[in-house]
């Protein structure tokens, strides 16, 4: 019998799921979809990482130029220029760090740091940043920062200094006309902290009620012409109101006689109990006798960066790429120190400092200085052999005293 035309033929019927399986069929497909949903936020950090990594070996640069800069003969209007550039470097330094230790711990808001900074030095650098602006604009600018402010304390400086940028950016932002203040004070101590305030404000567009019922919501901002003539996300005061909080003060804003609005920004911060070594006003480091240096640095911006702070201070130097080359090249020059690097192409610096050690007389014990952008990689660094250890951007006085450490501590163990 011939066989049926393709056409005729008739089709098995389709087997129907049951209900059960469909439904669990339907739960699996969408456990799929967030499965694929969560995987970008995590590609998203390692993107930021990488890139934070990245911008912060120019601006390791910028610090360090503009601290020789500092240390030459300029006029009180130059050297505030050099002190402007150096806030801002150190300010977008640190936020690169903040990405890259939240990349690695997992968690897109790391805990609030408790580190000893300078508060009137942060007040004063926010001030000349808002004064800055409003000079661009052809705005009026006042700055009152209280002489009862303490020095020391003990807080999260940079994601405080990044709530204090957003509101002094909006401030002259939002200003067309008239003028920006920043008020700093004390407040009364709570629980062995003291408060502080700061007070941002402006005579620019206002604000209704309404408007200020929805400033501090993510995504979100006063009102639509706003977003749109201004710019923005939306997710700065969402998140200046948050650091707030986690630092025990709060973020209120209040509408000015005439126009314009005021900001107040409350934080608790511990008093030191200590003094930072190194600050302004310590003794200045003991000169050393001009020295021949080997850097291990594959970076070449960072290399024009030691080569310059090197030579200003008196010492020879000369540069390889990878830890590797290190112990060979020290046996083979007479060499007074090493900086090392720790992150390096091929071994990292914790396993070149280990190789150097392991090198006989009098070259196993030559003074090495590790070098780090990461204050974290100090223990390791010391624990591999290191006699001092320098965080990234480095200073001229922070190297010719981790130099002194360094040969002092070479010279007792010979």
């Amino acid at each position: 019998m011939a066989p049926k035309p393709r056409s005729q033929r008739t089709k098995p019927p389709k087997k129907r799921l049951p209900k059960k399986r469909v439904r669990k069929a339907a739960a699996a497909k969408a456990r799929g979809k967030r499965v694929v949903a969560t995987a970008a936020p995590g590609m998203v950090e390692a993107a930021l990482a990488a890139f934070a990594h990245e911008v912060r070996t120019p601006l390791t640069g910028i610090l360090a130029i503009s601290n020789l800069l500092a240390t030459s003969e300029l006029d009180e209007r130059e050297r505030r220029w050099v002190d402007t550039i150096k806030a801002g470097a150190e300010h977008l330094a640190s936020l690169a760090t903040l990405f890259v230790d939240a990349a690695r711990s997992g968690s897109a808001s790391p805990g609030v740091r408790q580190d000893l900074f300078d508060l009137q030095a942060l007040a004063r650098s926010v001030g000349d940043a808002l004064a800055g602006r409003a000079a661009a604009k052809g705005l009026q600018c006042q700055v009152d920062i209280s002489d009862k402010l303490p020095t020391l304390v003990v807080g999260d400086p940079v994601r405080l200094r990044a709530a204090l940028e957003n509101l002094i950016d909006n401030a002259a932002k939002f200003t067309e006309q008239g003028g920006v203040a920043l008020t700093v004070k004390p407040m009364r101590s709570v629980k062995g902290k003291v408060g502080i305030s700061f007070a941002v404000s402006d005579s620019g567009i206002g604000l209704t009620l309404n408007e200020i019922k929805r400033l501090f919501r993510p995504f979100s901002q006063a009102n639509v012409s706003i977003a749109s003539r201004f710019g923005g996300a939306g997710l700065g005061l969402s998140s200046v109101k948050q650091l707030a909080r986690a630092m025990g003060g709060d973020i209120v804003v209040a509408q000015r006689p005439g126009g314009g609005a005021t900001f107040t920004l409350t934080v608790a911060l511990a008093r030191a109990k200590a003094a930072v070594p190194g600050a302004e006003g310590d003794a200045p480091p003991e000169p050393v006798q001009a020295l021949r240096v080997l850097s291990v640095e594959d970076n070449p911006f960072g290399r024009v960066v030691l080569n310059t702070i090197l030579t200003e201070l008196g010492h020879q130097a000369e540069f390889i790429g990878r830890g590797e080359a290190a112990g060979e090249r020290i046996a083979q020059g007479a060499f007074d120190a090493v900086l090392m690097d720790m992150v390096l192409p091929g071994i990292d610096g914790i396993e070149a400092i280990r190789r150097i050690r392991k090198l006989n007389p009098p070259f196993g014990r030559i003074a090495i200085i590790g070098v780090s952008g990461r204050g974290d990689d100090e223990a390791a660094s010391r624990e591999a052999g290191a006699d001092a250890f320098l965080v990234k951007p480095v200073s001229p006085r922070a190297l010719a005293t981790a130099l002194l450490e360094a040969t002092r501590r070479a010279a007792a163990a010979t």
